[in-house]
């Protein structure tokens, strides 16, 4: 077991606790490892009746995947070996989405990237006043993924496409507005929550019910107003452009201090970048989870084939110059077409499994 997260039980509870405050809990692939595998296990344990995920205190719940170390693997190379994170990545994803009992994210600080996939599928999600959403994978030549596809465009209107092409921060407020929260709970008071999920009466094995019961009474609106969803209407009339260049042209014509920041924020992102996601805002909301991930598999496949996520890499975490030189560095160059390509399927035995059996056994033979 590695030192980074914590299995451990708590009577009916089964506990998840990542603890790598150094990298801001960032998740390595022995992390997705370990989770998913509790994951299986706990399926089949009748004893289990929650999980419970957590960061052991700090900063963060969890600020990403561990994409420096993914980079240098690039750098050298050794694509299908990076590869081999984002299977294990994805697979855990999938487990949190299809784990039939309740499970239960403390989102408690810094929530990016992975952090939103190893939260976001689950059935409940309690922020704090301390919690700090974004998905900021364009400013680094990248895309959202982590299932990204699916949930993004389900979200209120255009908030997804807004969030998924600016990578804006929300506070608990706008999450539990458009409901990537489903409750709220001050920092304080989630150790009394893990306490009260623990002693839960479950034994008329009605698992969700009893779980409800103990969120509703910890769970405290925030009160103070969700920005993001103040202004839904003016973000729902600017994103629902049918390109990234209208969207553009509208967030210049706006007068308002959030969409100058937004085109500040799209202007500095990689052009591919911006094109894939538009895209995958667009089709995700009409695929399944299961062909979701499988898409972003063949998206992220493609993109760590070409320059576009090294160059991010390098620029914002590596030298931190914040000067990256882009591949391609215009809209016009990063075409539709260009992203629509990026997607198409991988070919035999490199398609990503999605199942409960070992990974071991079932990964496509390229990532064994």
């Amino acid at each position: 077991m590695s030192a980074e997260v914590r299995v451990e039980r708590r009577g009916p509870l089964g506990l998840l606790i990542l603890d790598a405050p150094q990298r801001l809990n960032a998740l390595s692939p022995g992390m997705c490892e370990i989770v998913g595998d509790a994951l299986g296990r706990w399926s089949r344990d009748e004893e289990v009746k929650t999980v419970v995920i957590r960061s052991a205190g700090g900063r963060a719940f969890c600020a990403g995947g561990d994409v420096r170390s993914v980079a240098e693997l690039r750098k050298a190379g050794r694509v299908e070996e990076a590869m081999r994170f984002f299977a294990t990545e994805y697979r855990m994803n999938w487990r949190i989405f299809r784990f039939s009992k309740p499970y239960v994210a403390l989102l408690d600080g810094v929530t990016m990237g992975g952090g939103f996939g190893i939260s976001a599928h689950g059935r409940y999600r309690v922020a704090t006043e301390k919690v700090l959403f974004a998905m900021p994978e364009t400013g680094i030549g990248f895309y959202p993924d982590v299932g990204a596809t699916y949930v993004l465009p389900r979200l209120p209107g255009e908030a997804g496409t807004w969030l998924g092409l600016t990578g804006a921060r929300i506070g608990w407020e706008d999450m539990l507005g458009l409901g990537l929260a489903t409750h709220t709970v001050r920092s304080d008071r989630l150790e009394a929550l893990e306490t009260a999920l623990a002693q839960a009466d479950y034994s008329e094995g009605e698992e969700e019910e009893a779980v409800e019961r103990v969120l509703e009474s910890f769970h405290q609106p925030p009160e103070t107003p969700a920005p993001a969803v103040e202004r839904r209407h003016e973000i729902d009339e600017i994103f629902a452009g049918d390109s990234v260049e209208e969207i553009l042209k509208r967030l210049s014509a706006a007068p308002q201090d959030w969409a100058r920041e937004a085109l500040a924020a799209m202007e500095r992102a990689a052009p591919l970048s911006l094109r894939v996601t538009l895209q995958q805002m667009r089709e995700g909301a009409s695929l399944d989870f299961d062909a979701a991930m499988r898409r972003e598999f063949r998206l992220t496949w493609r993109m760590l084939e070409g320059q576009t996520f090294l160059e991010g890499v390098r620029a914002l975490l590596i030298d931190k110059d914040k000067s990256p030189k882009w591949e391609p560095p215009t809209l016009a160059g990063a075409t539709p077409q260009m992203a629509a390509a990026l997607a198409a399927p991988l070919g035999p035995g490199k398609e990503l499994p999605l199942d409960w059996a070992d990974p071991t056994a079932s990964w496509p033979e390229v990532l064994g």
